[in-house]
């Protein structure tokens, strides 16, 4: 019994030996790794080319360059008479700035026996005696060196510069000596093989349309402080270059390349272990050619007003095309007049700036009284003022006669939008009443301007987008501008969703990305994407549409487009008000104007916003007013009709 347990056991050891053999060999790539990471130092290139920004047609728009950079690699065990002897050796060869003071100082101490003679022996023995610290006793270094101690000569303050940076950052990464080098001091570091340093490619955004749309497509840059949690989590090192705004930043994860990967020798020499790769390439929707017509288009209605009266504060204006069924971005331009007549462009005030539309968001304001049945499809009103109680009159910008609801919207009847916002408050017309209104009736209106995509953000792929401003201020006769666009404010990004969703009856988001390409392969696709339906039935939208298309061929916008076109649009006049001396309180009304429409008014192919702020004022001589819009509506129109 006793010699079957005794082999029992034994054979039970061997099983139990097998066993943790076959782990231990089965693991041994596994154990190999470990102590590869363990044992050796890996570390990243400097910088990797990102990946190119295209237009829709493949015109590169955004590109990288390389820049010949000089770096130092710390040489193991290099002493520091031998490394100010390379910080001389390039000073002979590369352009560089001088030293700062404090550069100067460290550079006194290390050519002057760490400034032993700085120092008293009273220090000294206080200092072995550990009754002051070597912080301090460094401290009463750098305070005794006088001026006179560090007047070097320009050819030594260099050197002192050159031997900071080969002495910064971690012992085994790469210093950036001097960036943007030329060929011929390029070929001479190359050539004088000085020990440690190298000449590298380095990247850099490049743009070959100049300013065109360079503050849609965002800056890149160091990682903030702000974000350096974040980038850290995400495999990023303190020195990457990243996106920081825009479409730099919105696509990042996708223009990024990968850096090469170096091993580190034990003598600190860098062994290339793989390439760098350039990053993806984003696509646009944007047509380059389209967007510097409609730039140049703007530039030239501009300059245009500034000799007609009035036109004292009218400096910027926008225009917006895109394609209605799908949220697509063709153009999206910006531009202001300076003082010293050039131009800036300033496209991002469509995602960040608002201003009171007017009359060219009655196409959604009309909307509350085919969904509440406030309004009898096809039956005349007379067109009239308003006058409530305390309130000067209200009237349409002049007498229309009679007006249904197709021929209200296309001559824009502000009286027919006042009599919507009254039968909403349960009231029926009579002058000097009062209309009791509620913040109940603002949030109705306010929720279909929403499903329009007016006064909400329109989720636009640009980071920092705003919204305009909702006013917070409930009294019968603000009821009564909102249901004209004279209330709430919207960015001209805004608008154009909103007629976006008049052309097919859903908000959906506003794009600028077409795709993400990895040389010919897709591997990101645009997608349509709807927010929301329009909170309206099928016939009533069909209505709008159709008092948009009469705007077009017989009201307010009868000029705004060539005739014969199939076109449907609005436009809008509007009030706002302008702090003229910076004083911080507004102190003179202006007009602006604004158009929003989308051809053909079928199956429509494009859409087009325009907006021309403060065109004219009210404090003028004259009543001259500069019909800015509807000149660079035309002009554009003319063009996308020649080109589509």
């Amino acid at each position: 019994m006793r010699r079957y347990i005794f082999l029992s056991s034994i054979i039970l050891i061997f099983i139990i030996f097998g066993i943790k053999l076959g782990i231990i060999v089965s693991n041994s790539s596994y154990y190999e790794k470990r102590l590869e990471e363990k044992t050796n130092i890996y570390v990243s290139g400097v910088s990797s080319p990102r990946g190119r920004i295209l237009d829709t047609n493949g015109k590169v728009l955004v590109d990288n360059i390389g820049v010949k950079t000089i770096y130092y690699n710390k040489i193991k065990g290099i002493k520091t008479i031998e490394e100010l002897k390379i910080a001389k050796s390039l000073e002979k060869i590369i352009d560089v700035k001088e030293a700062t003071i404090d550069e100067l100082k460290e550079y006194f101490l290390i050519t002057n026996n760490n400034g032993k003679d700085l120092i008293t022996s009273d220090e000294y023995r206080l200092y072995k005696e550990r009754k002051i610290g070597n912080e301090t006793l460094e401290k009463l270094k750098l305070e005794r060196i006088t001026d006179d101690m560090i007047n070097y000569d320009i050819d030594t303050k260099k050197v002192a510069h050159i031997y900071s940076l080969m002495n910064k950052g971690y012992i085994y990464s790469k210093k950036e000596i001097v960036k943007n080098v030329s060929e011929e001091e390029f070929a001479k570091v190359i050539e004088s093989n000085i020990p440690g340093v190298t000449g590298e490619i380095t990247w850099e955004r490049t743009y070959p349309y100049g300013d065109t749309l360079k503050n849609i497509f965002g800056k890149v840059g160091s990682i903030t402080k702000e974000n350096k949690d974040y980038y850290l989590n995400e495999g990023y090192e303190l020195t990457d270059t990243v996106g920081l705004s825009y479409l730099e930043k919105e696509y990042e994860e996708y223009l990024k390349g990968e850096k090469a990967k170096y091993k580190v020798e034990s003598d600190y020499k860098l062994v290339k272990i793989e390439s760098e790769k350039k990053g993806n390439d984003l696509v646009l929707s944007i047509d380059i050619d389209l967007q510097m017509k409609v730039d140049e288009i703007l530039k030239d209605k501009i300059t245009l007003g500034k000799k007609y009266g009035n036109t004292e504060y009218f400096k910027d204006s926008y225009a917006i095309i895109s394609n209605p069924l799908s949220g697509a971005i063709l153009a999206i331009s910006g531009q202001r007049l300076n003082d010293d007549n050039t131009f800036s462009d300033i496209s991002l005030n469509t995602i960040n700036k608002s201003y009171t539309m007017g009359s060219s968001v009655k196409g959604a304001t009309i909307a509350v009284g085919y969904k509440y049945n406030l309004i009898t499809p096809g039956v005349y009103i007379n067109d009239a003022c308003v006058k409530l109680e305390f309130i000067p009159l209200k009237c349409s910008f002049k007498r229309l006669g009679k007006v249904n609801d197709l021929t209200a919207l296309a001559n824009s009847s502000n009286y027919y939008q006042y009599m919507i916002a009254i039968n909403l408050t349960g009231n029926k017309y009579k002058p000097n009443m009062k209309l009791n209104a509620t913040k109940e009736h603002f949030k109705t209106y306010r929720d279909m301007l929403a499903s329009f995509g007016l006064g909400v953000k329109t989720e636009i792929d640009l980071p920092g987008e705003q919204t305009g401003i909702i006013g917070s201020t409930v009294a019968d006769d603000l009821l009564l501008n909102l249901a004209i666009g004279q209330y709430d404010t919207y960015t001209p990004v805004e608008l154009l969703q909103y007629i976006n969703s008049v052309a097919s009856g859903k908000r959906m988001s506003l794009n600028l990305m077409k795709e993400i390409k990895n040389k010919d392969n897709v591997i990101l696709e645009n997608k349509i994407n709807i927010l929301n339906d329009v909170d309206l039935n099928e016939e009533s939208l069909t209505r709008i549409k159709e008092g948009l298309r009469l705007v077009l061929s017989e009201g307010t916008g009868k000029f705004y487009v060539p005739q014969g076109l199939d076109f449907a649009g609005k436009t809008g006049t509007s009030e706002s008000f302008l702090d003229t001396n910076n004083d911080g309180k507004v102190d003179t009304a202006t007009i602006s104007s604004s158009f929003a429409g989308f051809y053909p008014s079928e199956d429509p192919k494009f859409s087009i916003v325009v907006i021309t702020p403060n065109v004219s004022h009210k404090n003028g001589k004259t009543d001259t007013f500069y019909f800015g819009a509807s000149k660079i509506t035309k002009d554009i129109v003319n063009y996308l009709n020649d080109k589509y």
